[in-house]
């Protein structure tokens, strides 16, 4: 104790000495002391409760606040920031109250104090706000589950052992329902329709799928297409290409990438087995707890909607007045007596040629105007303009 403090306390215990044995009125020895009447009466009855320790100075902390949060709350929020350490305060308080419905959940800037008190909030770079992207004219605005499917590829990574790992990934646009996230060892057109049969017979058939140009989605063959656009075109889904250079216009789906290689690469697992068990668990955790923001704060499975039906095969159809030729294994069909050349993202599909003058025709792929087919041209067909972010046939 500091000799301020001592020289205080003699002071008022020399003045409680004095109001004790009563000899001057309280108002006299208050003004000769410099303390209020009020004050004079407190440090009386602290004395006569405590003794000369009842004259030192209190903390003014209150003894209970209503504000202050219960330790039982501290004890949850810590468990999932570990559980979680890509997750927001929102997200957080989010999960808090479908776990503990009824309750008073702490708001958002409570728990960021929390976090940061205890050391356990995200330590990230501040990332610029910008605009929002404008649609281009052809993407469909997603209104409903099995609307529109997005896919890509996430960039490779190698496990521990150096096996490189091309990360495939689908999700629902509308409801932010991952799909599938399947560790592939290629970008391998044949891998991929593997991926897509099985999600077609658990999920049932969008109406269109969104990606972009790069392999093996695109390609630069008739009208962008690609054995895997060309024969999701066939069973009658609709392909709607991104701009090129502008991966916003696919921004929701980047942005699970950035979640996706935040906690399942940093580190990678031993080997690729290991690597699909953690993909996989995460995955569970992405579409059955995470809650999104876009949602209302509820998890993906909440809004997600499967479409099963019967199983499509490929059928196409045209008009009886136009004359059809089978893509034949080279990518040629044969006009006028003489081969031509079509595209290998068409093998083994029928086309249809619609005749528009003695000299010409054009040329369709599922009411996709491709090409035009030239008398005096030599090599294949003279590609079509199209609209490069989707088509309606």
């Amino acid at each position: 104790m500091s000799w301020k403090e001592v020289s205080v306390v003699v002071r008022r215990l020399a003045f409680v000495k004095l109001a004790l044995k009563a000899q001057q009125s309280m108002s006299q020895l208050c003004r000769l002391f410099g303390f209020s009447r009020k004050m004079g009466y407190k440090w009386k009855a602290r004395f006569e409760q405590e003794g000369s320790c009842g004259l030192r100075d209190r903390g003014r902390r209150p003894h209970g606040s209503p504000r202050r949060m219960a330790p039982k709350w501290l004890t949850r929020i810590r468990r999932l920031r570990r559980q979680h350490r890509s997750w927001g305060t929102r997200k957080l308080g989010a999960r808090l109250r479908r776990e503990y419905p009824g309750q008073a959940i702490p708001c958002a800037q409570t728990i960021f104090k929390w976090l940061k008190r205890m050391k356990l909030n995200r330590r990230g770079r501040r990332r610029s706000r910008v605009g929002p992207a404008l649609r281009p004219k052809g993407l469909t605005i997603a209104r409903r589950s099995n609307q529109v499917w997005t896919v890509d590829f996430k960039g490779w990574f190698r496990t521990q052992d150096g096996q490189r790992v091309e990360p495939l990934t689908v999700r629902d646009m509308f409801s932010r329902y991952l799909l599938a996230a399947r560790l592939l060892e290629v970008q391998s057109w044949t891998r991929v329709r593997q991926v897509f049969m099985r999600l077609f017979r658990q999920n049932g058939y969008p109406t269109a799928i969104r990606m972009d140009n790069g392999v093996p989605f695109g390609s630069t063959g008739p009208a962008g297409l690609s054995r895997l656009s060309a024969w999701w075109i066939a069973l009658g889904i609709r392909v709607e290409f991104i701009a090129p250079g502008h991966p916003e216009q696919n921004g929701a789906h980047e942005q699970m990438h950035r979640v996706f290689k935040a906690e399942t690469t940093r580190p990678p697992s031993r080997h690729l087995r290991a690597q699909q068990r953690r993909t996989d668990r995460w995955a569970k955790t992405y579409n059955q707890i995470r809650p999104h923001e876009a949602l209302g704060q509820r998890p993906p499975v909440a809004v997600y909607r499967p479409k099963r039906g019967r199983i499509r095969t490929v059928a196409l159809s045209y008009p009886s007045r136009w004359a059809v030729r089978h893509v034949r294994s080279n990518g040629q069909i044969k006009w006028r007596g003489r081969k031509r050349f079509v595209g290998e993202a068409l093998v083994g599909y029928p086309v249809s040629l619609k005749q528009m003058s003695e000299e010409k025709c054009a040329v369709y792929f599922a009411g996709l105007l491709i090409g035009e087919m030239w008398e005096s041209d030599q090599g294949g067909m003279r590609p079509a303009r199209y609209a490069r972010q989707g088509w309606r046939g």
